[in-house]
């Protein structure tokens, strides 16, 4: 919040913290950083990009300490089933392990990477919008007025 209004000029902000970046392979050279950018342009995400983590044992701690940590988080605001169905904040939803993708890798991932450049976000660049749902193309997740 601090950050993204001063980056003013195409800027690519790189290696972030595995925290944030739970399915990002690890640094080579920089312990608890991975192998992602992403790219600002006008002080607004333009793309994201990482290397795939390939690592089954790697992958399954990453992804059981955002289970766990999702878990302790709801648990400590108080919500009950009933309330998180309601509610559309980000303790709303349960996190759960994805056995099938853990086994995939178990049996072998070649190395893999990808950036993700939304044409959404290229619109809101050209056209100058403050926000994704203004340029967004399906009016259900747009804010109703």
């Amino acid at each position: 919040m601090v950050v993204e209004p001063k980056l003013l000029q195409p800027t690519f902000v790189l290696d972030y913290p595995i925290e944030i970046s739970p399915l990002a392979k690890p640094h080579r050279r920089h312990s608890g950083l991975t192998v992602r950018f992403e790219l600002f342009i006008c002080g607004r995400k333009m793309a994201n990009a990482f290397s795939e983590l390939t690592d089954p044992l790697d992958q399954r701690r990453r992804l059981e300490e955002q289970v766990r940590q999702h878990n302790e988080k709801t648990a400590a605001s108080g919500l009950n089933k009933e309330q998180e169905n309601k509610d559309d904040d980000d303790d709303s939803y349960e996190v759960t392990l994805d056995e099938d993708f853990l086994t995939a890798l178990e049996y072998g991932m070649p190395p893999a990477s990808g950036m993700g450049l939304g044409i959404d976000r290229l619109v809101m660049l050209l056209t100058g919008s403050a926000s994704i749902r203004e340029v967004i193309a399906f009016p259900v997740l747009k804010i109703q007025q």
